[in-house]
């Protein structure tokens, strides 16, 4: 053997041996004496009889005055499979803060009926599809059908073809249950449409279609109030 080799069948040999020595002639380690303090005793305070009383605090009386939101119902429809409710629950927050008292109600604004018609078809062609790939040999025989020219192709890339068909499948199915929505109401009353503006409302902006609506509402129940123009 060469040097390199016996360094390295050495080396390992050597480590071992010495850490076989160092568990053998190290000394035990030192015993722990615990020390147990003394424990004096703590005075008690003289009892007397001011300081026995509860502190009394006044109670906080909630009243109406402050809760300008009060009678505020908004409303707010998005589309949840298009990942709007964060933005929906950053609105509500900011809106039971300008307005405190406000009631917040989330819905979803479903798509119109031939795209969630068709969002339930996706699936079963999906599936479908799937099993043809998979087990066409079969399936084409018992409905006396001669396999198309397509199947063929479809069946050489087995793997290929499904994992197509199964991506593809699940991003149509999303799209069409997508409807890109996000409608404001207050009391019943559109007062943004992400569907007509194509974007969504501001903070300043919503809070001043709020505010106009509200001032409204006291105006007309005959509350003092600011009324906007």
């Amino acid at each position: 053997m060469d040097r390199t080799q016996i360094l390295l069948i050495g080396l390992p040999i050597f480590l071992f041996c010495s850490d076989i020595f160092n568990l053998f002639t190290l000394p035990p380690p030192p015993s722990k004496t615990t020390h147990h303090p003394s424990i004096h005793p703590i005075p008690q305070p003289q009892s007397r009889s001011h300081f026995q009383q509860p502190l009394e605090f006044p109670s906080q009386k909630q009243s109406g005055i402050g809760l300008i939101g009060v009678g505020i119902t908004v409303n707010i429809d998005f589309c949840t499979s298009c990942s709007y409710k964060g933005t929906a629950v950053t609105v509500k927050n900011m809106l039971e803060s300008v307005f405190p008292g406000i009631t917040v109600i989330f819905a979803n604004y479903p798509p119109p009926l031939p795209k969630r018609i068709l969002s339930k078809v996706v699936p079963v062609a999906q599936f479908g599809i799937v099993a043809i790939i998979a087990a066409g040999e079969q399936i084409f025989p018992r409905l006396g059908m001669t396999p198309p020219a397509f199947y063929y192709s479809l069946r050489a890339n087995r793997f290929r073809s499904i994992a197509s068909t199964w991506l593809l499948g699940n991003f149509l199915q999303s799209f069409l249950q997508s409807s890109g929505a996000f409608e404001v109401y207050c009391n019943g009353d559109l007062i943004f449409s992400k569907l007509k503006e194509n974007r969504f409302p501001g903070e300043i902006e919503l809070k001043e279609l709020v505010s106009r609506r509200l001032g409204n509402t006291r105006y007309g129940n005959g509350i003092e109030g600011v009324v906007w123009p």
